[in-house]
């Protein structure tokens, strides 16, 4: 383990701590979620395969992690500073709810094109929205810009070292509800700070758990990075899984954490997404988003991998990373 991996590690340990007290405030603020054994899933894969429910966080995703260890990492005298994002989903949520929580003001950057579903959900928060650009990169340049201009804490949904081991809570967090040793994780793969933070934990004090990273074939940017040795620009289609979906930034801290630590990938089509989404309604009475839905599919369609390892019991976490999907877009897959 380098020095870069120990010093990851131990900011995901003061990470639980922060948490911790947070949620001895408040459950509100903040959840435990459960890991709960999936029944069908281990009678249909022959081995142990539990979910890591982060669809049950506040917020509905994981993303309330890193945002709260990020805004609480912040000195004292930025605490009333506003700080500055960029996002149309799931991260921005996270970032106005902790914000909200610890009395830091929020501005978030939004493309002018944006869903107005989005932004509803955005306005329930006391937040300043700014509108720029026609697309999320050209919003998040401009979030960028804002920031740098009037010394204010710009955060990155997933470059950003606080929010890594904001997100990485989650392995600790596993291994204590489980109590016993895992031997694979699936996990989401968008920027990589989830799978990034999660891997660097597991693999420091389980080195033999594999950890595989999920994407959708419609947009597996990381995944064609990690194969080309470097950050690139990849063309990507539309997918369900619109959470995970695009670019990865130039010069992401959770590119080196992907390569080092994330064993291999498994690709999902949008009909095995789609499937996913309707196989938890079904045998396990929740509602998940599409990139949700990736790691269940990933490790369904991962079979081969689990009868190699020749191994009688078997241990899988599967993380449900969020519940966030639209209306409409859960019809059509049901």
């Amino acid at each position: 383990m380098n020095q870069q991996t120990e010093s990851l590690v131990d900011n995901i340990i003061t990470a639980e701590s922060r948490l911790l007290q947070l949620r001895a405030n408040n459950e509100l603020f903040i959840r435990r979620t459960p890991l709960d054994l999936s029944h069908s899933l281990s009678k249909e894969l022959q081995a142990r395969v539990y979910l890591k429910l982060e669809s049950e966080q506040v917020t509905g995703t994981f993303k309330v992690r890193g945002a709260f260890n990020k805004l609480s990492s912040l000195h004292p005298i930025n605490n009333h500073s506003t700080v500055v994002t960029a996002s149309t989903g799931n991260h921005g949520a996270a970032v106005a709810h902790a914000g909200s929580v610890l009395k830091i003001p929020v501005c978030i950057f939004l493309p002018r094109n944006v869903q107005s579903t989005k932004v509803d959900k955005l306005s329930n928060y006391d937040v300043v929205l700014q509108y720029e650009g026609m697309d999320c990169l050209e919003a998040e340049m401009a979030a960028k810009r804002y920031a740098e201009e009037r010394e204010l804490i710009y955060i990155s949904p997933y470059n950003d070292w606080d929010v890594v081991a904001g997100q990485g809570t989650i392995a600790p967090e596993i291994c204590q509800q489980l109590g016993s040793s895992l031997d694979i994780v699936y996990v989401t793969v968008g920027g990589g700070g989830l799978i990034g933070g999660i891997a660097a934990y597991l693999k420091a004090i389980s080195p033999h758990c594999l950890v595989i990273g999920c994407l959708p074939e419609n947009s597996p940017v990381m995944y064609r990075c990690i194969q080309a040795g470097k950050i690139i620009e990849y063309p990507c289609s539309d997918t369900l899984s619109d959470a995970s979906a695009g670019g990865v930034e130039p010069g992401s801290i959770t590119f080196s954490l992907c390569q080092q630590y994330v064993d291999d990938y498994v690709l999902v089509s949008e009909e095995e997404i789609s499937e996913n989404i309707r196989y938890m309604v079904d045998k396990h009475k929740k509602i998940v988003e599409g990139a949700a839905a990736v790691a269940i599919a990933a490790c369904r369609k991962d079979r081969q991998r689990h009868k190699s390892l020749n191994k009688s019991n078997l241990k899988i976490v599967v993380v449900v990373c969020g519940s966030n999907i639209g209306y409409e877009t859960l019809k059509k897959c049901l």
